[in-house]
């Protein structure tokens, strides 16, 4: 290779190195239409760099590969053993046949198959095995220099992971030598993996096996016919006819002596050797960068539903949390028990009317209402709890509920939904446990608040009259009904008992200081809410965090395709 060459040669390993990191940064966790095939795709293109691209361009000097590949029972086994010479690989006499793939070289070709170069996954051994995950190495000095021969399973393979494993050394092949046979030529599968070939300018050649002499001209016509249909006219076309095969497994050499030669041929030709590297390294360059920008577009979009179910949840959520808001504030907790209770406590129907007329004297009759009543407090505070208890429970429960049915609307929401722990559908177990923890800690921060604003008034002996927990009540009413500036008729039930509370606290505290003890109170309560409805979403956003799609890499992959592209366009000037 030229010196130029050589450059090229660098540059292309550096995108290449690129582009398999950008395909390894692609997630496609989301069961959405088309997502398996897709997963299969990506897992190819990484299996192709990792097997046969990179290692290949980064040897571009070693031996043409020529993996041997076929139908069940199509004889590739004996027509290696016949091609070496001697046997090297056991033909499976019991289907399916598991056993390691064998590769057979020249001994001055070693130093090229070793753990870091082709196919890297496979570990090397020197003997038979049947472990699949092997590569067995045969040195044979009838195997030219130049060139390596590799016994691949059945493409058709009733194991999966024959077939799997038959797949990735295909794909790992500089010349793909597919047999096949009278009696399985038109088989679907193995020209599913022709037409693989076709797509990438994989450089194949096709042997014609265990073909009767009397079916050899029309067979062989048919399958010419095939091979042309199939953008594979110019692939030669090689026939080995039915013979005796020795006790050693080998084919009459008159059988296999078309095929020899021109195997023979390609390894005493350099150059013959390269142009077949060279077609089918640039062919699988040119599919992988092709076949990258679907899945970068599928990438996109898995980001674009994981937005839209994240979305879901926190609209169910968000929902809940301005209800509960709205909720603590219009007056809707002042009903039912809560009211039952604050009217005990300050007899607030018969200071309703005095609000009308005596305004200037509700303070007075105030101290005489509330005085001496903590049991009663102690009544209004436990029905606050319970009411905002019940308020939070109902809420976070329709969130949940909003929550799943959105999810339920797609494929991927329904995949999620499916494999998620628990009923993600209903609130949580343990919520009505926190949620009375919650109200009550929050009790505590307003009587705190209270507690704390009474030791900074003079007027010491009007707070300790009403009591922290008088006050304390009086304030939680405040804060669940937002009537500042209604007074009298304009006010209902609710407005009218939040003005006893108001003025009760400002008896004891004054305007001001009842405003910003009303807010601190309310921040207080929508910060536990918040709390509370946080950990209830991250149920349904846990299960979306852990799926680490990157919303940079569909972006990342296609620059590295560009990359990959712009070095082969430039290597392609170079060489014309």
């Amino acid at each position: 290779m030229t010196a130029a060459g050589a450059f090229d040669s660098t540059r292309m390993v550096t995108a290449l190195v690129r582009l398999h990191q950008a395909l390894h940064d692609i997630a496609l966790p989301l069961d959405l239409a088309g997502a398996a095939e897709q997963r299969r795709s990506l897992a190819a293109l990484v299996d192709q760099l990792e097997d046969y691209v990179i290692p290949r361009m980064m040897t571009i000097d070693a031996p043409l590969l020529a993996v041997v590949g076929g139908s069940t029972g199509a004889g590739k086994s004996t027509l290696v053993n016949s091609l070496v010479g001697r046997r090297v690989t056991a033909p499976g006499l019991l289907r399916p046949t598991t056993r390691s793939p064998v590769l057979v070289h020249n001994p001055a070709d070693a130093h090229w198959f070793g753990q870091d170069r082709l196919l890297p996954e496979l570990k090397r051994v020197e003997h038979a095995t049947d472990d699949p995950k092997a590569l067995q190495l045969v040195a044979s000095e009838t195997v030219p220099a130049g060139l390596a021969i590799l016994d691949a399973p059945d493409v058709d393979s009733v194991e999966e992971q024959n077939r799997l494993l038959a797949a990735q050394l295909l794909a790992a092949a500089d010349l793909w030598i597919f047999v096949t046979s009278a009696a399985r030529y038109a088989d679907q599968v193995p020209w599913e993996f022709l037409k693989a070939a076709a797509e990438r300018s994989t450089a194949v050649a096709v042997v014609l096996d265990r073909t009767p002499q009397d079916a050899v001209q029309t067979v062989a016509t048919h399958l010419a016919r095939m091979l042309a249909a199939r953008g594979l006219k110019d692939s030669p076309l090689f026939i080995v006819h039915e013979g005796q095969v020795s006790g050693e497994g080998l084919l009459p050499a008159p059988h296999v002596a078309e095929v020899r030669g021109w195997l023979d041929m390609l390894a005493d030709d350099a150059a013959a050797r390269q142009a077949v590297v060279t077609q089918t390294l640039d062919g699988a360059v040119r599919a992988l960068t092709f076949n990258v920008h679907p899945l970068a577009d599928a990438a996109a979009a898995q980001g674009d539903a994981l937005d839209r179910l994240r979305g879901d949840v926190q609209a169910a959520y968000g929902n809940a949390r301005s209800a509960i808001v709205a909720a603590t504030a219009d007056g809707t907790l002042l009903r039912g028990e809560v009211l039952a209770r604050w009217q005990e406590f300050v007899g607030t129907g018969e200071l309703l009317k005095s609000l009308e007329n005596r305004v200037g004297k509700l303070r007075d009759r105030m101290v005489n209402a509330v005085k001496g009543k903590p049991q009663q407090a102690e009544r209004v505070s436990v029905a606050v709890e319970s009411g905002l208890e019940l308020l939070i429970l109902e809420h976070a429960e329709a969130a949940a509920e909003r929550a799943e049915a959105a999810w339920q609307q797609t494929e991927a929401g329904r995949g999620l939904l499916a494999d998620a722990p628990g009923d993600l559908g209903r609130a949580s177990r343990a919520l009505r446990s926190k949620a009375e923890r919650a109200v009550r800690d929050w009790q505590q921060d307003v009587l705190e608040m209270v507690r704390a604003e009474g030791e900074d008034k003079k007027s010491a002996a009007r707070f300790l009259a009403y009591g922290v927990n008088g006050l304390g009540v009086a304030l939680m009413v405040v804060v669940f009904a937002n009537t500042a500036g209604l007074t009298g008729a304009e006010v209902g039930i609710a407005g009218g008992t939040a003005v006893v509370g108001q003025k009760l606290l400002e008896a004891v505290f004054g305007d001001q200081a009842v405003r910003d003890l009303a807010t601190r109170a309310r921040a207080a309560l929508e910060q536990r809410v918040d709390a509370l409805l946080a950990e209830e979403e991250a149920r349904y956003t846990g299960v979306l965090d852990v799926l680490t799609v990157d919303a940079g890499a569909p972006d990342r992959l296609r620059q590295a395709a560009r990359g990959v592209d712009d070095v082969r366009y430039a290597m392609q000037r170079t060489l014309d």
